[in-house]
């Protein structure tokens, strides 16, 4: 695209510099303008992420965060969001927006029902992304298109869900069995003490009954 401007500029400076007529050097004027705010609207218009990088466990919830230049406030008009999610094994569309428009129905299978977007900040030109009930496999690239009027841009972020921790879950279950082991030894060893004071007070019972 940048070359093709380039070509475009380049015939319209030899045009100007011509013997043509002045009809083709206005023309040529007018195209030229329209290519040079075209290639300024462009530069001035950038999408960014508030942070490169993201790491959550699986079964929590995370909003990933995207900025853009905006010169129309207080309104989202001329809005064209698309987000979505590339990993080495898939890709697919997980959020779609169009002029105020959301269409889930374009949403990827993996992410169904479980991607929302606070529609009150996109006048001030940021995108909060809510993915809920994350899994080990929603981990990659996710990825940001936004178009306005004022041009078009996007920014990728990166996302690693992490498997949840059961460590804990398994010492709660395996800590009742030691203190069941230990109680039981408890009473047996209660038991035999009671039965050797038993056998010494019958023993010492028949020694005196002897001795009478």
């Amino acid at each position: 695209m940048f070359l093709v401007l380039l070509v475009m500029m380049f015939l319209m400076f030899c045009c100007l510099s011509s013997s043509s007529s002045l009809r083709m050097k206005m023309i040529s004027r007018i195209l030229l303008l329209l290519i040079l705010s075209s290639c300024l609207c462009a530069a001035t218009f950038v999408v960014n992420v508030t942070q490169s990088s993201y790491q959550a466990e699986e079964n929590h919830n995370i909003t990933l965060e995207w900025t853009f230049t905006t010169k129309t406030q207080g309104s989202s008009r001329e809005l064209f969001i698309i987000c979505d999610f590339r990993s080495s094994v898939k890709s697919g569309v997980i959020y779609l927006h169009h002029d105020g428009d959301e269409f889930p129905e374009s949403q990827h299978e993996q992410f169904s029902g479980r991607v929302q977007i606070d529609k009150d900040v996109l006048r001030e030109g940021r995108i909060r992304l809510h993915v809920s009930r994350l899994r080990t496999e929603d981990s990659g690239l996710y990825w940001c298109d936004v178009k306005t009027e004022d041009g078009f841009s996007n920014a990728e972020c990166r996302l690693n869900v992490t498997a949840a921790d059961v460590s804990p879950v398994q010492r709660t279950t395996l800590d009742p069995e030691p203190e069941g082991r230990g109680r039981i030894g408890l009473h047996v060893s209660l038991l035999l003490t009671a039965a050797a004071a038993a056998a010494l007070m019958v023993k010492l019972f028949l020694t005196l009954r002897s001795k009478g």
